[in-house]
């Protein structure tokens, strides 16, 4: 996120007069105490201070005037006191260009029609026309799906007016689902934890509402049978919501012991992929969904589980046959470190917020595959 405007150092003199109009600007919202300039960047301003309002009604305002005079607000809580630190920034990004995302929702549309199109390609020549639309099924559940999920968070976003970009889907040709899902870029910082959770569950469970149906119908159109013994094939992982949905559909736990297991069809297999995507969007680390919705939840504490949790995927890493860990541990290991920490750090999450914290976390028990693919009789 990058501010758009940014004030330079102010001489001293200059920032105690304006910390002093500020401080008579907050009056009816919070006192101000230990005014501490350049603090801690050129520019900034850092009081402690005792807040005299309900920080969820009113940091808005708080917001406001000190936008005014070129500022951001940041409030924090240090050892049972609540610091105030100015900084001079205003986040005001211009628009973002459309076109980028409609190229790249273009592009994963033909990436997924590719992965689902009936037999009859060879793979060594240009697929018709007819062979690549027989791929839609497939294509609509997924982005469905993926595009639920990103909607979700780009809605959410826009509720609680952080700038936000479209959605950007990922194309990616020759791979077992023919994308690596979408995403959307935050162009500001979020306010709070409220509306930190917001956005962070709102993708998930958007996604959910269509994946479920999706997976259950897709089932239900799937046939099962004996496993192969004569030949190559892959093996999808199993979550315990995806083990549940089979039970329900089939009446029995697949692969059974003597060997019966559900053939997917595309839209199962969509359904499949769009639980897959959410299990892993919702592993509680850095900048990832869950990482949100942890940090919403257990704040600064939230960063202790950056290490446990990458040192599982080394050891599943292992114990699996393919590379998806592989690549998982190096997004996170450069990118999994920081947490979106919000402009106000100091409201906490309201009662039914908690609630929906708990539930996605539960969810990524549900989602999560340990082993995600398996292939069998590869000789």
């Amino acid at each position: 996120m990058t501010p758009f405007s940014l004030n330079p150092a102010e001489p001293e003199d200059t920032l105690n007069e304006v910390a002093a109009a500020i401080q008579d600007d907050l009056r009816k919202y919070l006192t101000c105490f230990n005014t501490q300039l350049n603090t801690p960047q050129p520019g900034a301003i850092r009081f402690r201070v005792q807040l005299r309002c309900d920080l969820a009604q009113c940091y808005d305002e708080i917001r406001g005037r000190v936008e005014k005079r070129g500022f951001t607000p940041l409030l924090r809580q240090e050892e049972d006191q609540t610091y105030l630190t100015l900084i001079p920034v205003v986040f005001n990004p211009p628009p973002s260009a459309w076109w980028p995302n409609l190229l790249l929702f273009i592009a994963t549309i033909g990436t997924t029609l590719l992965v689902g199109m009936e037999a009859g390609w060879d793979g060594t020549t240009l697929p018709t026309l007819a062979q690549l639309l027989s791929g839609w099924p497939f294509a609509l559940s997924l982005l469905l799906i993926l595009g639920a999920h990103e909607l979700g968070h780009y809605f959410a976003a826009r509720y609680h007016n952080v700038p936000v970009t479209l959605p950007y889907f990922i194309p990616m040709p020759f791979s077992l689902i023919g994308t690596m899902g979408a995403m959307i870029r935050l162009k500001a910082p979020i306010k709070n934890k409220r509306a930190l959770l917001d956005i962070g569950a709102a993708g998930p469970l958007a996604g959910l509402v269509f994946a479920i149906p999706i997976l259950l119908y897709g089932l239900y159109t799937s046939e099962i049978g004996p496993l192969p013994t004569d030949q190559p094939y892959l093996l999808e992982g199993n979550s315990i919501l995806y083990l549940l949905a089979k039970y329900l559909v089939f009446g029995q736990i697949l692969p059974s012991p003597d060997g019966l297991d559900v053939t997917l069809n595309n839209i199962a297999w969509a359904g499949w992929v769009g639980l897959l995507v959410t299990g892993l969007n919702l592993i509680p680390i850095g900048q990832l969904d869950g990482g949100h919705i942890a940090y919403a939840l257990f704040g600064k504490q939230a960063k202790t589980f950056y290490w446990p949790i990458l040192g599982t995927l080394v050891v599943l890493m292992f114990l699996s046959e393919g590379t998806i860990w592989g690549v998982w541990i190096l997004l996170l290991f450069f990118f999994g470190r920081v947490h979106a920490e919000p402009l106000d750090d100091v409201t906490p999450l309201d009662p039914r917020r908690r609630t929906v914290a708990f539930i996605t976390l539960v969810f990524f028990f549900l989602l999560f595959v340990a082993i995600p693919f398996t292939f069998k009789n590869m000789g």
